[in-house]
């Protein structure tokens, strides 16, 4: 198993990620903005973006991820959890929507190819 490198603070990311099997991502134009909603609230308070593509099957996202300060005043953390919290917004914003899909059209398990790609 491939091991999983970290986000790290103050970097810039092209971050992209499809449908396992070619599977669609978005069914309707609701579900693009809902992926922009989600994306607001999760990515937004770690990372500034540059740019976007979303397409039916698969999505790019051109990112530089907030410094340790930016971060710990956002979410009044430490150090510490700073260098964990990208990782983990990301988690939660990719897990957020699959879950809304999910339920929408009625499916379970796994929508995204896992891990997501990133290239600093």
């Amino acid at each position: 198993m491939r091991e999983i490198e970290t986000i790290r603070l103050d970097h810039f990311y092209h971050i992209y990620n499809r449908g396992i099997n070619g599977e669609d991502l978005f069914y309707s134009d609701e579900n693009y903005r809902y992926f922009l909603k989600l994306y607001k609230k999760y990515i937004f308070p770690v990372a500034e973006t540059f740019a976007w593509c979303l397409l039916r099957n698969h999505f790019h996202l051109l990112v530089k991820i907030r410094t340790e300060s930016e971060i710990c005043a956002y979410f009044s953390i430490d150090k510490e959890k700073a260098t964990k919290k990208p990782s983990q917004q990301f988690s939660h914003f990719f897990n957020a929507y699959v879950q809304a899909i999910n339920k929408q059209n009625k499916r379970h398990g796994s929508l995204l190819e896992k891990p997501f790609r990133r290239i600093e």
